[in-house]
């Protein structure tokens, strides 16, 4: 997949592609295992929900135009969005954290040129996940401090132009909300890269989250500018494309005769109205789905090679990746006339 010596930018991008082409199947099949687990999940909370709201839902939407929907039909509502929104997030951070961790393991036999099963990933997957959701979680902390600063910020200033007579009390919460996060904004960035290859370490050498993130930062030491560089270009790259296959599928429901919406009544009900927009909210989510996958797996692919170049610029790697991927094939036969 890549020369077993130091990368550049060209053969790290040129590896992950080629990663992508060559094992497309294996990851395909991780990635629609574990989002389509999810997809389940969210479907279930969502079917559970509406088994439980659904007559307040259509108290509320059965609510004359310019009357205001009861509170002892809203609040059941508000409750069940919130769990919703609590499964939904839960599903997202696990399905994410699997991904994180099958992607290693499959460019470590990518490397070394073996072939993968799916199975086998999985099930090696599953040992490391809560070390490496424990490593994510970890990680995010440090960006989630400028964020929580950013909103204070916004909050404060929303309250402050809603109420002026706030301001003195909402003032320095602004000053602190918005210089706070200026401030500390650089310092969780350049903390955020140097645990970049954390993920890479629990897979690859089994340590756990405090050791992988020391391990992280030996490794980034020294190179730091480099793998901000390529890690950023890596999601660029996968954000636009992404962004192109959302594109791509929103245009062909745009094509005439792509589905067949039916007939509105007069007074369309809730049931014609889903009928009409069920093909297109399924090409939605084939979009989402296929986006999330290339731009959840390619950044990836991109930091375990990043790992592996660190590794071999440091630890002199490259000559026992040569021997874990066994003797080169005997050469064949010179060409020649057969008889």
């Amino acid at each position: 997949m890549i020369p077993l010596s130091p990368l550049d930018v060209g053969e790290i991008l040129t590896g992950a592609f080629a990663t992508l082409g060559r094992y497309w199947q294996p990851l395909l099949g991780v990635a629609v295992a574990v989002y389509g687990a999810a997809l389940l999940v969210t479907g279930g909370a969502l079917a559970v929900a509406y088994a439980a709201v659904g007559d307040h839902l259509s108290a509320v939407v059965d609510t004359p135009g310019r009357a205001t929907p009861a509170w002892t039909d809203v609040q059941p509502l508000i409750v069940a969005f919130a769990g919703i929104w609590i499964v939904v997030m839960a599903a997202l951070l696990l399905s994410t954290a699997m991904m994180q961790t099958c992607c290693p393991a499959i460019v470590q036999e990518a490397v070394l040129g073996r072939p993968v099963k799916v199975g086998t990933i999985l099930l090696r997957a599953l040992s490391r996940v809560p070390a490496v959701i424990g490593t994510v979680f970890l990680s995010g902390l440090i960006a989630m401090v400028p964020a929580l600063l950013f909103v204070t910020g916004v909050v404060s200033t929303t309250v402050a132009y809603v109420d002026p007579g706030r301001w003195d009390m909402t003032g320095w919460l602004i000053a602190l909300g918005f210089v706070g996060a200026l401030v500390l904004a650089p310092v969780a960035i350049w903390l955020w890269v140097l645990f970049s290859l954390a993920p890479a370490v629990v897979v690859i050498e089994s340590r756990g989250p405090i050791g992988a993130l020391r391990r992280s930062a030996e490794l980034v030491r020294g190179s730091w500018w480099r793998i901000c560089g390529i890690s950023l270009l890596a999601f660029v790259i996968a954000s636009i494309a992404g962004m192109a296959f959302q594109q791509l599928f929103n245009m062909m429901g745009t094509f005439p005769g792509t589905f067949d919406t039916g007939e509105f009544s007069y007074e369309p009900t809730l049931g014609e109205i889903f009928v009409a927009v069920s093909g297109y909210l399924v090409l939605a989510l084939i979009a989402q789905l296929v986006s999330q996958i290339f731009s959840t797996t390619f950044p990836q692919l991109v930091l375990n090679l990043l790992y592996i170049d660190q590794r071999i610029r440091k630890e002199d790697l490259a000559p026992a990746l040569i021997q874990a991927a066994g003797p080169l094939p005997p050469p064949g036969p010179p060409p020649g006339r057969h008889r």
